[in-house]
């Protein structure tokens, strides 16, 4: 990973498919419902809007390291990777098989959440994928979460994400329950600026997300780098018990306790003791990590 020679391929650049094609052993993937079957929306024609033949999602079976695995990815070109009820009955269905069929799978999130014209059967496909999710750990699946993609990790997607056995992400990878547009809309652009890059990066980009525990593993952005953390989130281990449940909780109560009153990302850095907090936007992945697999709030299976 670290030749200088070798072609990287940017993960956040590439497609579903073709994100799937290099995470995954050679010609080891096998799609369910592929798209000879045409499972599309069926509420999208209402609007005039045009639909896709896997309604934004891939799902099948394959092998990471050899290791057989299920696998999905949200299309986040198509309606930005929005899930509707197709989408969410594909992946339901998956999660499903992977707890009867006793094994891993790994979601590619590219989402910017629940398809708002699809209403409340979108909601519901979020609501069936978190149980599912769920379900699918207590019977000892592991649920591991890739996240780079262009349309990011938001909404209902960063619920699902939340639910996951581990996090794997790039400085690419946004995640939040909320979208930059979202809070603009809603609190106004004096309260957050969707246009300003650097702010949205910094509040819900990558770094952030690993720094205060959000997510297991931080990568570069390269197809090869996130099969290499998806290969290490894979040995993890794969208990949900109360006692996790309890160290979230726990989690979860410490973070606003410590941070609840920062009002931009680079307080919060600074209050892990991180040096000149402001370069951190700036650093590579080497420097990054140097300073944050230190001073890093450990992620204990809560986000």
């Amino acid at each position: 990973m670290n030749n200088p020679h070798k072609l990287r391929r940017s993960w956040y650049e590439e497609s579903a498919r073709g994100r799937l094609l290099h995470l995954l052993d050679a010609d080891s993937f096998t799609e369910f419902l592929g798209p000879e079957r045409r499972e599309t929306s069926p509420h999208l024609a209402l609007f005039d809007l045009p639909r896709q033949f896997d309604d934004g999602i891939i799902v099948g079976a394959g092998r990471i390291d050899g290791r057989p695995v299920l696998a999905a990815a949200q299309e986040g070109r198509f309606m930005g990777g929005a899930i509707g009820e197709v989408h969410g009955a594909k992946l339901t269905g998956l999660l499903h098989a992977a707890g009867k069929m006793q094994q891993d799978i790994v979601i590619l999130f590219d989402t910017g959440g629940v398809r708002l014209q699809e209403a409340n059967a979108g909601e519901l496909a979020i609501s069936e994928i978190m149980r599912a999710v769920l379900e699918a750990r207590s019977d000892g699946v592991r649920v591991v979460g890739l996240l780079g993609g262009r349309a990011g990790c938001y909404g209902g997607g960063s619920l699902i994400a939340g639910c996951c056995s581990a996090l794997v992400i790039s400085e690419q990878g946004r995640l939040s329950v909320s979208g930059p547009e979202v809070i603009e809309t809603n609190k106004g652009v004096e309260e957050f600026d969707s246009r300003d890059r650097a702010l949205v990066w910094r509040t819900m980009g990558g770094k952030h997300r690993y720094l205060i525990g959000g997510a297991d593993f931080f990568v570069e952005d390269d197809v090869a780098a996130f099969r290499t953390g998806a290969i290490a989130a894979l040995q993890l281990p794969a208990t949900l018990d109360q006692a996790v449940l309890d160290a979230e909780q726990t989690r979860l109560e410490d973070r606003l306790r410590h941070f609840g009153d920062a009002h931009d990302a680079t307080e919060i850095w600074a209050r892990l003791q991180i040096e000149h907090p402001g370069e951190i936007p700036e650093q590579d992945i080497e420097t990054f990590l140097a300073t944050a697999n230190i001073l890093r709030e450990s992620a204990d299976a809560a986000r």
